[in-house]
């Protein structure tokens, strides 16, 4: 027996990452999982145009429309784009009649083809990487481009119950009238079987080992066993997962060997050159920016640079001529890292400033971003500051203003 999941059983404008309790309302003032977007209140806009972060297929519904005017190459079966499509869409291009499809990702044109490629296929895709690669910014963009909806999201941590990937129950409903089929609530995961869409799980590995295999069954034999009815949901064509993981965490719950060969994994590396890496701080903090009425990134380039360089050196443990080893704070230092330390810097010059972004503004939050551990990181800056931050030309104010917030 089957079980088809009704798409009207949930509002296509809601947010659908697992609550830790299905089934059961949030508490007062309860806020959404990291990474996910609150629920859209009734009778608010669902446009997506007054949201603080619109869901990528929101931000660039435009771009996505060209895309699609314009693709006439194959489309796996319920994919809103052709794979072509969709990695022009995640690298960026000009179409033939001049609309221009910014870069989201920055960073090697086959790693995106795989990763496309993986999910036409019947075989999960997992994003890899340290912190700040950009995997959940991947994920969200690939899952908008390919389903034209990236909000089938379950948010991994430690307390992520199993019924968040499979089902929880209306608890009102199963008490009065036992198990059936009104009182199921679906995982986005389930929603995404039933719909041939594309489901997100960000942070697999901080998921508890017991909960990460009931998606054994379902990357595996594509279907969703609902026992309690004596039913299953099977997955139509055009289902996949996109799953991210963080390399760091080797450890927490690292992912068992029949779960892994479910995956395809795809590594995504940091910035190859400072001038990548640059590139893509200006982009995201220019987005940024405009959703916060910030000063326009061009007239902070020359801080985003310097930025850019101290957490490269620090990261590679030597300077960017060669010369000096250093030692590496405990910290990642990660792109995503030095995006917030920008965007706090605009903020403070917009609001406390003139509008320029100048060496004191980013000073603090790369002292916050660099001083993890109190003891061993403060020692490890200071000797930075005093050995190539005070002997670099052009870089006299930002030494004092470190060494103003050091005192």
């Amino acid at each position: 027996m089957s079980v088809s999941v009704d798409p009207t059983s949930v509002e296509p404008s809601q947010n659908h990452s697992a609550p830790a309790n299905p089934g059961t309302p949030a508490p007062a003032g309860a806020q959404p999982p990291a990474g996910a977007d609150a629920p859209t209140p009734t009778g608010a806009s669902t446009n997506g145009a007054d949201a603080l972060r619109p869901h990528a297929e929101d931000a660039f519904a435009a771009e996505l429309a060209a895309l699609a005017a314009h693709d006439d190459r194959p489309r796996p079966a319920r994919w809103k784009l052709s794979p072509w499509a969709v990695a022009t869409y995640l690298l960026g291009g000009t179409l033939p009649d001049g609309t221009v499809i910014t870069p989201k990702y920055v960073g090697p044109r086959r790693i995106v083809e795989v990763a496309v490629t993986t999910l036409a296929t019947d075989r999960a895709l997992l994003l890899l990487g340290v912190p700040g690669t950009a995997k959940t910014w991947v994920s969200e963009h690939l899952a908008a481009a390919v389903s034209g909806d990236s909000t089938l999201l379950v948010q991994g941590t430690a307390g992520t119950p199993e019924e968040a990937i499979r089902y929880g129950w209306n608890y009102a409903q199963l008490l009065a009238h036992g198990p059936s089929r009104d009182a199921l609530v679906p995982s986005p995961v389930m929603r995404a079987m039933a719909e041939g869409m594309t489901a997100r799980v960000e942070e697999l590995t901080r998921i508890p080992a017991d909960v990460q295999d009931t998606l054994i069954t379902i990357l595996s034999e594509k279907t969703l066993p609902i026992p309690e009815l004596g039913a299953e949901v099977q997955a139509v064509r055009g289902f996949n997962l996109i799953a991210t993981a963080n390399d760091r965490d080797r450890g927490v719950n690292d992912l068992s060997s029949a779960l892994r060969r479910r995956f395809n994994t795809v590594v995504l590396p940091l910035p190859e050159t400072p001038e990548a890496e640059v590139d893509i701080v200006s982009r995201r903090v220019e987005q940024i920016g405009r959703s916060l009425d910030l000063p326009s990134v061009p007239d902070g380039l020359d801080e985003i640079r310097r930025v850019v360089t101290v957490f490269r050196e620090l990261r590679d443990g030597v300077t960017t001529d060669g010369r000096t080893k250093l030692k590496s704070p405990s910290g990642t230092l990660s792109t995503a890292e030095a995006i917030s330390v920008v965007t706090n810097g605009l903020a403070l010059a917009a609001h406390f400033g003139d509008g320029l972004l100048r060496p004191g503004d980013v000073a603090a939050g790369i002292l916050g971003a660099v001083v993890r551990d109190p003891a061993a990181d403060r020692v490890i800056w200071q000797e930075y500051l005093e050995t190539v931050v005070r002997e670099r030309d052009g870089w006299k104010d930002f030494y004092r203003a470190c060494r103003e917030l050091g005192a």
